[in-house]
């Protein structure tokens, strides 16, 4: 797991998420899976650092992993659960921008009452004689 870090840019080489600066000489710093808050370099790197160890399926039972994906988690003033779901919407929203590009037809939208929807074909029921 490396985080490879220049002037302007954070990348991974084992997940798609970056880190960026904002702006022309800005000491703000942004991640491409929270874009919305300002950030310090070491929040963003931090940042970087928690997307990595949370990608990694075989620190999940590692429990000083654990507690540094909570440190990193506390350092962007977050839970840890808050970060897992931000990351994970991050990755549907990828899968499903993916499966557009590649011309994969659009789900079918179901809600619950979609089985009111259905037409139903009613037979007479069959009476001998």
């Amino acid at each position: 797991m490396t985080i490879h870090t220049t002037e302007w840019t954070m990348t991974s080489d084992i997940t798609p998420e970056s880190a960026y600066r904002d702006g022309d000489g800005a000491q703000v710093w942004r991640l491409s899976w929270l874009p919305d808050r300002k950030l310090t370099e070491a929040q963003a790197r931090a940042g970087m650092e928690l997307d990595e160890l949370l990608s990694d399926p075989h620190v999940v039972h590692d429990r000083i992993a654990q507690a540094r994906v909570d440190g990193y988690a506390d350092r962007l003033g977050m839970l840890r659960e808050h970060v897992i779901i931000l990351l994970a919407k991050r990755m549907a929203q990828r899968l499903h921008e993916e499966l557009r590009r590649d011309g994969d037809p659009a789900p079918i939208r179901r809600n619950s009452h979609s089985y009111r929807l259905r037409p139903h074909v009613i037979e007479p029921p069959y009476v001998p004689g």
